[in-house]
């Protein structure tokens, strides 16, 4: 039997901003941009990828 494996990223405060706020500062990479290369490589690597961003 096979271990699935699965990762949880949990983004903080007002990352949800990056690609729109100062970009000069911080770059034009959006958290969903992030998110979606996270999930490609995940996907490459079978493992199951969960990510969440909260401003709590």
């Amino acid at each position: 039997m096979s271990k699935n494996t699965s990762i949880l990223v949990i983004q903080g405060p007002n990352l949800n901003l990056l690609g729109t706020r100062e970009p000069e500062v911080y770059g034009k990479t959006t958290l969903e941009d992030i998110h979606t290369k996270l999930g490609s490589i995940a996907k490459a690597n079978g493992v199951e990828l969960s990510t969440f961003q909260s401003n709590h």
